[in-house]
């Protein structure tokens, strides 16, 4: 059986990563403009590095959680494709392998001007330089808003190749991931949501299961293993 599972903030929030929209911690102080956009990044590149350092040194003190942990154990049991939209390694750190982070990368560092990719250190600075070309142009691997999110193609092909597409902790209003399920269905896909609540795009699903992601998560792998 061919599953490609989406997932998003949901599922990490309940190891501690701040949804985008926390109304606390790193995102409270900060516009979307100004710290996730092409053009924040050339404004001010000092403070987008400092917020994303941040978010980076948050890493170490947050673990996968049984969502995680679960769908680890289903790649072992299925033809499975995660495709995350979240920029933490807690999937990684679960054992997932077959894995897209189609946002990027929170250990990730890119060369905005040759195109290098190399591991991030935990604190990176404008005045960083790129290991391949030399240039001071260092920038997380993280896809901002106006971007292309990563490996759309394989990502499209894999969806309607399938034969179960599920969202695991998607709020539905970020695209083109909150389209994905509305593909799935018109290439005769079976859908799933598992969701605390709704996502926004409910009638793209056939089936849908609302709970914490620690709980519906491991219950729904349950009955693959």
């Amino acid at each position: 059986m061919k599953i490609v599972v989406l997932t998003g903030a949901g599922i990490s929030a309940e190891s501690g990563i701040e949804t985008f929209r926390a109304e606390t911690g790193l995102w409270a102080n900060h516009r979307v403009e100004d710290v996730a956009t092409p053009e924040g990044f050339a404004k001010d590149p000092d403070l987008v590095h400092a917020f994303y350092n941040g978010r980076r040194g948050q890493l170490a003190d947050v673990q996968p959680n049984a969502a995680h942990k679960a769908l680890a154990l289903l790649e072992k049991h299925v033809d499975l494709l995660v495709v995350t939209q979240n920029v933490d390694d807690l999937h990684e750190r679960a054992g997932q392998r077959n894995l897209i982070h189609m946002h990027g990368e929170l250990r990730g560092a890119l060369c905005h001007g040759c195109g290098h990719r190399w591991a991030a250190p935990d604190t990176m600075n404008t005045t960083d330089a790129c290991p391949a070309c030399a240039a001071a142009k260092t920038r997380p691997d993280i896809v901002w808003f106006g971007e292309m999110p990563y490996q759309m193609d394989r990502i499209f092909d894999a969806i309607t190749a399938a034969d179960l597409f599920v969202s695991i902790g998607t709020s539905g209003n970020v695209y083109p991931a909150a389209g994905f399920a509305a593909e799935a269905q018109r290439a005769g896909v079976d859908t799933l949501e598992l969701n605390l609540e709704p996502s926004n795009t409910p009638t793209d699903f056939a089936d849908a299961r609302y709970g914490p992601a620690t709980e519906i998560v491991p219950d729904w792998v349950a009955t693959f293993t």
